[in-house]
């Protein structure tokens, strides 16, 4: 029998607790709790987890500092919650590596969703690693060996996260052409995207960043305004 996938609720609201284990629960998901940054992070770190659940708002360490502490030694997937209209926290968590968030107050239906899409696409990630007979895939000066996860610029690595990584392959297999938003959302976060929510926004920014300027002194990812991005091939000479 398949084990239940285990999550690890940080939230230091008793009642919202309460609520979110019993539903995920009925759900057949594995919970366990922490209610202050600290003992999450302890807990992140010691234990194994499918998935982390973290609110941004904790007494002592906050949110933030537990993501900023687990990155630097694991890379369990994270959802964060944050208040509404947070949109630097928001930022800010994913730069430091967050795979999705949900503002509060949200849907418990919508909770469940994105922590399927989450769960679901580490899956698929990692079977896909593990099966393909593709060792890289490159363009220019970028190569992404499938297998390892790993990316190169220059020959250099770049550490990405699991929503970057994914959108990069996502825009490298269709090189020059425009992915449309709402596809490269479905595609990269397993999920659809809705009103208002800009994951795949920050994502690509975050991306953007890591990978630079071409030759040209454009971004590699282009955005189309109204529609979605794509990934330049031709490097344009300076002028």
């Amino acid at each position: 029998m398949k084990n239940s996938p285990r999550i690890l609720l940080v939230e230091d609201d008793s009642e919202i607790s309460e609520l979110l284990v019993t539903l995920l629960s009925n759900e057949g998901f594995s919970i366990s709790c922490a209610f202050n940054g600290d003992d999450g992070l302890t807990s992140a770190i010691d234990s194994e987890f499918d998935l982390i659940i973290l609110d941004i708002m904790l007494p002592g360490r906050d949110g933030l500092d537990v993501l900023r502490a687990l990155r630097k030694v694991k890379t369990t997937p994270v959802l964060m919650l944050t208040a509404r209209g947070d949109d630097i926290d928001r930022i800010v968590g994913f730069e430091m590596g967050a795979d999705d968030y949900l503002p509060k107050p949200f849907n418990p239906r919508e909770l469940i969703v994105r922590i399927k899409a989450i769960l679901r696409r580490v899956g698929l990630d990692h079977a896909e690693s593990t099966t393909t007979a593709q060792t890289k895939l490159a363009i220019g000066n970028i190569e992404v060996r499938p297998q390892s996860r790993q990316v190169f610029l220059d020959s250099d690595e770049i550490e990405l996260t699991n929503a970057e990584y994914n959108i990069l392959v996502e825009l490298m297999k269709h090189p020059g052409e425009v992915i449309e938003k709402g596809e490269l959302t479905q595609r990269a976060l397993d999920r659809k995207l809705t009103l208002y929510d800009r994951a795949i926004d920050m994502h690509v920014s975050n991306l953007r960043k890591k990978l630079g300027e071409t030759t040209g002194g454009q971004p590699r990812i282009k955005t189309i305004r109204g529609v979605g991005y794509l990934l330049r091939v031709i490097e344009e000479p300076s002028l």
